[in-house]
């Protein structure tokens, strides 16, 4: 248990954490210091660049339409379905470049266009095909750029996008929290890290993961495999997969995200996990439901009668309980996450800790981890294309 939202089984790890937990120290040093400004976006503290009066005037809408990649995008989707049971309003996603003729609905909408460059070609793209910019507002760096050049032409709000937070560790300030605001989210219950970073339990939790994964990209397991019994949060981890892939995939060294929707892939992957390459660590989510579809019984048989008086929560988590115990006979590394309550503050625990472990992977493994250069190289080779 890392907080009481979250119930944490780790990893068994014996190995000696003297390296991880000065790497944590000195992070909790920065915070603490407040001389990290990336640090102080995780924390109640960070200013910003809208207030809640801002925002006031598109609560009218209904309908909003997010376009944007990566970082931009994936922090906003990962609150909206881990949160639908509490949100009203309806989003939608725009996330990779749609080459089919995309028919528009003619509703009122409200568009929330963004990209930290203001220059990022998918989103571009997206914008000047499937949208009415009359309703748009616009989320983007405070220099000079595409989006930012169009937003003034037409006289549309802008909101800053701060130049020291990268997009895949943007969830917490303006990229995810302007979208979850207009979600009618209370965006300062995401701010979680001025306690979490304090709390004992949490510390070792992370500390202890950290140095468990780090074994085992020593031993070359380096495919987290995430399993997901919870449909909500496939989108969360889409989020983890960007942050872990992009910040550590880098000089030969990197841990590969898979996410596997179970128990769906008991029927496909799990014969591929159980006795394949033994190059894996596995992450078990699940989530705590109080209310679920009773099983209707009039057409159970005998060979069935087992199922009588179970709801689908319990027959899920009996399939997680039981893909544990097998784990377990066969020594395969895993740890398992227990989600006790569903709300913003159980989702800024998660998102924190996750934004720690990579960090301090990071480091651990002597990689930058905020920085993705290989990336460029296929961007500058489209734009090559794209002008002959």
């Amino acid at each position: 248990m890392f907080t009481t939202n979250v119930k944490l089984i780790n990893f068994k790890n014996n190995k000696k954490k003297i390296i991880i937990t000065k790497i944590f120290k000195d992070i909790k040093k920065k915070f603490d210091d407040k001389r990290d400004l990336f640090l102080q976006s995780l924390s109640i503290n960070y200013e910003n660049s809208f207030r809640k009066d801002d925002l006031k005037k598109y609560k009218r809408f209904k309908l909003f339409r997010l376009i944007g990649m990566g970082g931009s995008s994936l922090g906003a989707k990962a609150i909206y379905s881990f949160l639908k049971n509490k949100i009203k309003k309806k989003f939608e996603f725009f996330d990779n470049i749609y080459s089919h003729k995309y028919k528009d609905v003619k509703k009122k909408r409200l568009n929330i266009i963004i990209s930290k460059s203001g220059n990022t070609l998918e989103t571009i793209t997206n914008f000047n095909s499937l949208i009415d910019i009359k309703t748009s507002i616009f989320i983007t760096e405070n220099k000079d750029n595409y989006l930012r050049g169009v937003a003034k032409e037409m006289k549309r709000e802008i909101f800053e996008h701060k130049n020291f937070i990268g997009g895949r560790y943007s969830v917490l300030s303006e990229t995810g929290m302007l979208p979850a605001s207009l979600m009618g989210l209370d965006y300062k219950k995401f701010k979680t890290l001025n306690y979490l970073i304090k709390n004992r339990n949490f510390q070792n939790q992370l500390i202890s993961s950290v140095s468990s994964i780090l074994d085992f990209h020593k031993k070359k397991k380096t495919n987290s495999i995430i399993l997901n019994y919870d449909q909500n949060s496939e989108d969360l981890f889409f989020w983890y997969q960007q942050l872990v892939a992009e910040s550590l995939g880098k000089k030969s060294k990197g841990i590969l995200p898979v996410i596997s929707t179970m128990p769906k892939d008991n029927h496909s992957l799990m014969q591929l996990y159980l006795d394949g390459p033994k190059n894996n660590f596995f992450t078990f989510f699940i989530v705590e439901e109080k209310i679920s579809n009773k099983i209707n019984k009039r057409y159970l048989n005998n060979s069935f009668s087992y199922l009588s008086n179970k709801n689908t929560y319990e027959i899920l988590k009996a399939q997680f309980e039981a893909t544990q115990n097998i784990f377990k006979k066969r020594k395969i590394p895993f740890r398992t996450f227990v989600v006790k309550k569903r709300d913003e503050k159980t989702l800024g625990e998660i998102f924190c800790f996750f934004i720690l472990e990579t960090i301090m992977l990071g480091k651990a493994l002597k990689i930058n981890p905020f920085n993705q250069p290989e990336v460029e190289f296929i961007k500058k080779e489209t734009y090559k294309i794209l002008k002959n």
